[in-house]
Formats: structure tokens, C-alpha cells, sequence
């Protein structure tokens, strides 16, 4: 079976002046491979991974080039361009994906890049959507805490980010443990802190745990080497002062401060901390 917006393997039927013909299925005819395309030699029997969708005359057609996003997926895009019937992505082909006005939750300006979701529409035609939670998965997350995953970010809360989650599911980056700026559109890493009881899911953007403090210490450690052996900053340095220099909360740098000092890595005192003297 043929998937419409997904990369599909097709056996080469026919050759023709203007392309070749890939072998359809019962509801798509054989589907045009324009030779223009066509960079590596083709022979009639081959099969070839293909990307399948609409050209800018609606005609079904195949292509071995990979866009940025597939039907079924949440991607960031960047806009192209803004027409009175809708604004149109750049996701690497030749004809620009369409984001009818009705799918578009705010404003959507040239350059801007932005989270939505591709979709095949009732017409059979591939288009893009920023309502992004109509098209989330609801089901309970198979993933635990502490898992590491891939983060979209798509919108701005009270509480925080909202973020897709592995392609599928939401989550919330509250506001508390966002230390360098993040924006809708954009992309990031992050772990999984608790799946709630409606299956959205709180997230952190730096581990907790044994690997989170070793991660952290390490930083603080090379901070005291590059400026000579005596950091001044402790765990009574203001929050805000240890967010700018390390990106995290007082709480989690006392707790990889504890980590270096029981491993005999440093000395602490009131205003400084020092690397150990072996």
C-alpha cells in the first residue's frame, strides 16, 4: 500500500521521455518520477525508496528527495511566504507545504519558524496544521522517569512551555527550570519528571540523579580550573547569580557541590570554594 507524504519503496515499471513510472497500488495508478529528479542510473525492475505527494499541478508524483517533515509528523518550519488563502513552509521540496488559515492558531509571519503538524486532509491533500493538540496522543506514555527525550516546543503557558514529546505525546516545562531561553519552534533535549494521572507528562531540561550531578560537577569543576584553582561562589551565592554562571537552581548546585566535597574534590567555604589540595 502506497503512503501519501511518507517515503515509500516502488518497483520502476516503465520509462518515458519526461521520467519513469513507478508500479502503483488499487488506489493510486502507476506514479511519475520526473527525470529531472533523477540523479543515480535507473533501469526498468529496479525498486527505489521514493517520497510520494502532490506536485504544484496536483498531479501524484515521486520523488528521491527527503523532506525536513513527513505525514504523521510535528516538526518546526520555517515560513516561506504569506497569501491571502494561507501561508505556505519551506520543508525541502520543491513545491512549499500549506497551512490553510483555518489550521493557524496566530499569526504566521515570512522567516518565522514554527511548530505544526502535516497531515493528509479530507481532499487527500497534504497540509499543515499549528493546532497542534488536536493531533496529540492521549494514550499513557510508555516511557519512565528519567528517560531522556526529544523535545518540540510549541507553545507559551502561565506555567511554563508545552512541548511535544517524542514525536507523539505533551508535556510542560514549567517556567522554574527554563534557564536559557527557549521560544516555540524550537527544538531541544529533555527528561521525563512525572507522568501525570491525564498522561501529560512534566518535564526537566537537565537529568536528575547520580549522571545529573556528575554532569554538573564536572562543569563546576573545570569553572575552578579555568580561574586558577578558587571559584568566588558557594551555596549562599544568590540564585539568580549561580542560574546565570551554570544555567540551573541553587537547590541543584548545592546538591552537585555535596557531590564534589564527599569526593574530596573541593573545599567550601562561606563565599568561595577551592579545588582540593591533594
Amino acid at each position: 500500500m502506497i503512503e501519501l507524504g511518507r517515503m515509500n519503496k516502488l518497483k520502476v515499471v516503465r520509462a518515458v521521455e519526461h521520467g519513469f513510472y513507478l508500479e502503483g497500488d488499487e488506489e493510486w495508478e502507476d506514479i511519475l518520477l520526473p527525470r529531472k529528479l533523477v540523479k543515480n542510473e535507473i533501469n526498468i525492475g529496479d525498486t527505489i525508496e521514493v517520497f510520494v505527494h502532490f506536485d504544484s499541478q496536483d498531479r501524484i508524483v515521486a520523488t528521491p528527495q527527503v523532506p525536513y517533515a513527513m505525514v504523521g509528523d510535528f516538526a518546526s518550519l520555517r515560513v516561506s511566504k504569506v497569501e491571502e488563502f494561507g501561508t505556505f513552509l519551506d520543508w525541502g521540496l520543491d513545491k512549499e507545504l500549506f497551512v490553510p488559515f483555518r489550521e493557524q492558531l496566530f499569526k504566521m509571519v515570512p522567516n518565522q519558524f514554527c511548530a505544526v503538524y502535516i497531515y493528509v486532509d479530507k481532499s487527500e491533500r497534504i497540509a499543515a496544521s499549528t493546532r497542534l493538540s488536536k493531533f496529540i496522543d492521549t494514550q499513557k506514555p510508555d516511557l519512565k522517569v528519567g528517560s531522556p527525550v526529544d523535545l518540540l516546543v510549541f507553545q507559551e503557558t502561565e506555567l511554563g512551555l508545552k512541548a511535544i514529546v517524542n514525536n507523539q505525546f505533551c508535556g510542560l516545562i514549567y517556567s522554574d527550570d527554563i534557564r536559557t531561553p527557549l521560544r516555540p519552534g524550537q527544538k531541544t533535549k529533555g527528561f521525563v519528571d512525572k507522568i501525570r494521572s491525564d498522561n501529560k507528562i512534566d518535564l526537566v531540561l537537565q537529568p536528575h540523579g547520580l549522571s545529573g550531578r556528575k554532569d554538573l560537577a564536572d562543569q563546576i569543576l573545570d569553572k575552578i580550573k579555568e580561574a586558577g584553582g578558587t571559584l568566588d561562589i558557594s551555596a549562599k551565592t544568590p540564585a539568580d547569580q549561580i542560574s546565570s554562571m551554570f544555567g540551573v537552581s541553587r537547590k541543584k548546585f548545592k546538591i552537585a557541590l555535596g557531590y564534589l566535597y564527599k569526593n574530596r574534590l573541593i573545599t567550601i567555604e562561606d563565599d568561595q570554594i577551592r579545588l582540593a589540595i591533594e
